[in-house]
């Protein structure tokens, strides 16, 4: 039950993050926005380690687990993160997160390229309506959101007589950028769905190291990677003109996204993987009601958004479920099962 709780707070946290960033992006930068989360975000992993008393590890770790940690913390907490960032920037939460949530069937596709791993009729079903639900949000977005308008009236003799009354202001329409947007989107799945892998051949290199040790050096070669970004002409100029709306946001981004960081950890130590997994799908979820909640007027909310969202999570939850488990659970007919159970790939 532990596991349950802290994989549902991993889930509801991480979507808290991105609709913090989402918000911080409308009228910041994306550069603003990883000024502050890459080194906050290993500055929190560096006091898990020295939490959990982990501290000599860092220097213990072989040569070629560094490397694989130093690749996977360059390509998921900077590459990754800015695709994600400016994707968010350019089209919002709701449409972006079914794209980002592509990162698990491209994470299968490459576990059986590269390690051979097996991929089912079951992941198939499930990448697809992960791939459709992508599609589908994207239904209505042309339309943008129109603000509402009260019915024409005719106006009586004595409202002719008084002082004409200030037009009110409309509210700013949100349009957004969905070619550019899903492009980014695409980009930061790709990474997100590459990065275990390169943390899954970190750890076989040094299977006795802690996960938070090698977060945390996932995360200084991503800062000192982000470091030689800065040195871009006009970077320190756009970050000093940071707006102080924007620091709160851009601020609790970077601590939820360590939080929600944790979290996954403590659930994976606390429940098996079949059950976590499918419960952190649920993020998806949690973005489409916060994004209501806090940035209803930057955000596309529509049928197809709503549908496409839950189909996406249906898709991911069938992907990341162990076939053999799930038809065991189910106690499907011996018929449906060899179906579901039968590989397309992999050894």
């Amino acid at each position: 039950m532990l596991g349950v709780l802290y994989a549902a707070l991993g889930a509801f946290t991480f979507a808290l993050n991105n609709v913090a960033m989402r918000r911080g992006v409308v009228t910041g930068s994306v550069l603003q926005g990883m000024a502050l989360t890459v080194p906050i975000g290993g500055l929190s992993f560096l006091v898990m380690t020295i939490a959990f008393g982990e501290l000599h590890q860092l220097v213990v770790f072989p040569m070629a687990a560094l490397i694989w940690l130093a690749c996977q913390g360059v390509v998921h907490f900077v590459v990754g993160r800015y695709c994600n960032y400016k994707s968010n920037q350019l089209m919002g939460v709701n449409l972006t997160a079914p794209v980002v949530q592509l990162q698990v069937p491209f994470a299968m596709m490459l576990a059986v390229v590269m390690l051979h791993e097996k991929f089912t009729v079951l992941q198939a079903i499930g990448s697809a309506l992960m791939l459709g639900g992508s599609f589908i949000t994207q239904g209505n977005t042309g339309k943008g959101k129109a603000p509402l308008t009260a019915a024409p009236t005719v106006p009586s003799q004595e409202e002719l007589t008084q002082e004409p009354l200030a037009a009110p202001i409309p509210r700013p329409i949100f349009q957004p950028r969905v070619f550019s947007g899903y492009i980014f989107g695409l980009g930061a799945a790709m990474c997100y769905g590459s990065s275990p892998l390169m943390a899954r051949q970190a750890f076989l290199h040094a299977p006795d190291i802690s996960t938070a040790a090698g977060g945390c050096l996932a995360y200084t070669a991503a800062t000192l990677f982000f470091l030689l970004i800065l040195l871009k002409p006009g970077s320190w100029a756009d970050i000093k003109s940071m707006k102080r709306e924007n620091l709160p946001w851009f601020l609790s981004s970077a601590v939820l996204v360590a939080i929600s960081q944790a979290f996954v950890y403590a659930s994976l130590a606390a429940a098996p993987l079949m059950v976590v997994t499918p419960i952190l799908q649920l993020s998806l979820v949690f973005r489409l009601f916060l994004s209501q909640l806090i940035n209803r007027d930057h955000e596309v909310m529509n049928t197809a958004v709503l549908i496409g969202a839950f189909t996406a999570v249906l898709g991911s939850i069938l992907v990341s479920l162990d076939t053999e488990e799930l038809t065991t659970l189910l106690d499907l007919p011996l018929s449906l099962a060899d179906f579901l159970h039968y590989r397309l790939a992999g050894d």
